[in-house]
């Protein structure tokens, strides 16, 4: 984002931090003009562990994932909540995914070493990737991963060689991209027919890719995998994905013989970055996603598989919050006024990437209305390094204790070193009680790897 575009007709909205409804943490409230999430003062927070901080509100993370296996298994007794690792992950968040009983999604090598040294059991991790190494295959294969999810016949193939070769079958879901165009931003389509994930229904390489996996003697195939993209608001996409792939299933009855046993529907339930943000909740989600499988099932006269799902954002987004400390502030009159922070696009790219929407609040004057209109700069060299752009905000001064909401995913796992700015920590904060999860870098971390 190069040039930022400017609103003549902002203005401030008045608004209170607590009159942010559903954009903050489950726990967030306003005490002595402080904002405290989880019982905890965020200013003192950012006093003891320096900004930029990511702060993650346990209590909310948990009630979603129980809210998942509730509205899900409501309506269907044989459903499992995978929660998707790329949004954010850590050992403390694995940990706290398996003492919720529910599964968890890896992405890379990476995630599942974090995963395997957080004690997460392997069984009830599945992994993802649309282009997975020899040496990550070789890794899920010895340690035992519950599902290996396919992306392209030479997939398959490197599967069943690595299978055979260690004396065992590796049990997998084939993913099929079902054509649907998600009404969503379109760098987070992933269901598409052109698309780099999965394999298509029109071209029948989803047909040949099951052939193949019940074919191979490595290969325990499992059933299908779908996934529409993320940050989805109309719930009509899911069901006009649903109506697709349980009719492949039938296909796959009539032309193997073979019933599918599971089914992974993904995630990308959408969430309120912003005030004006209506995202449905999990309850209509588990309604349509498992009625509808129901449904066709029941009109294909097949029997209901196991179903799994895939939150992420949902999980966690929201749980999130990031707090900085206001450095310059920067008046340009008839144009705009600029307040820098102490992080930006390292540990935030959606900004400049998707043009995210976020709503912040002064941490240390929470309590008052947000009556000014600014633009949040961070401090990295680029004119699209920017927060968010004309957003209402309480009168700020050096010093202040800036918080941003909604940044619990796909911030602190898409995070850089760019302009070798160290990346913050991770505070855990529950029951008045703050924890940290992942300290912030120091410089002597970012030249760990350097060959003199």
């Amino acid at each position: 984002m190069a040039h930022i575009a400017h609103d003549p007709h902002a203005r401030p909205d008045g608004k209170t931090t607590m009159e942010l409804g559903a954009v903050l943490p489950l726990t967030a409230e306003v005490r002595h003009d402080h904002l405290f999430i989880g019982g905890v003062d965020t200013v003192e927070l950012a006093q003891e562990f320096g900004t930029a901080l990511y702060v993650m509100d346990e209590e909310h993370i948990r009630v979603q994932l129980r809210n998942y296996l509730e509205w899900t298994r409501y309506h269907w007794r044989d459903v499992d909540v995978v929660y998707a690792g790329k949004a954010f992950i850590c050992k403390a968040m694995c940990r706290l995914v398996e003492e919720e009983g529910c599964y968890l999604d890896v992405s890379s090598g990476g995630e599942l070493a974090i995963a395997l040294a957080a004690g997460f059991p392997a069984q009830r991790i599945l992994a993802h990737g649309n282009n997975k190494t020899i040496r990550e295959l070789t890794e899920c294969i010895s340690f035992g991963v519950g599902r290996i999810v396919v992306d392209s016949l030479e997939e398959l193939a490197r599967i069943d060689r690595l299978a055979l070769e260690q004396g065992t079958t590796q049990p997998i879901l084939i993913r099929v991209t079902p054509g649907i165009v998600a009404d969503t931003h379109e760098y987070i389509q992933t269901g598409a027919e052109d698309s780099k994930f999965g394999f298509g229904l029109r071209d029948g390489l989803a047909m040949e890719a099951v052939r193949e996996a019940i074919a191979l003697n490595g290969i325990d195939f499992k059933g299908l995998h779908m996934h529409i993209g993320s940050q989805i608001f109309a719930l009509n996409s899911y069901a006009k994905a649903i109506e697709v792939i349980v009719h492949f299933m039938e296909e796959v009855r009539a032309k193997t013989g073979c019933v599918v046993a599971e089914l992974d529907t993904g995630g990308g339930l959408g969430i309120a970055y912003g005030v004006p943000d209506e995202p449905a909740t999990i309850k209509q989600y588990g309604k349509v996603i498992v009625d509808d499988i129901k449904e066709h099932c029941e009109q294909h006269a097949l029997p209901v598989p196991r179903i799994l799902v895939e939150p992420g954002r949902s999980i966690v987004a929201n749980a999130g919050v990031t707090l900085y400390t206001v450095g310059t502030i920067k008046h340009i009159p008839g144009v705009r006024t600029y307040v820098a922070v102490d992080g930006g696009m390292t540990d935030n790219i959606r900004t400049a990437l998707y043009d995210a929407h976020y709503e912040p609040t002064i941490a240390n004057k929470a309590a008052r209305p947000r009556d000014t209109v600014v633009t949040i700069a961070g401090k990295h060299c680029e004119s699209g390094d920017v927060i968010a752009v004309d957003t209402p905000l309480q009168h700020t001064e050096d010093g202040d204790v800036l918080c941003v909401f909604a940044t619990g995913a796909y911030c602190q796992s898409m995070a850089s070193n760019y302009n070798k700015q160290v990346r913050p920590g991770v505070v855990f904060v529950r029951d008045d009680t703050a924890r940290l999860v992942v300290r912030r870098e120091t410089y002597e971390d970012l030249m760990r790897c350097d060959v003199e």
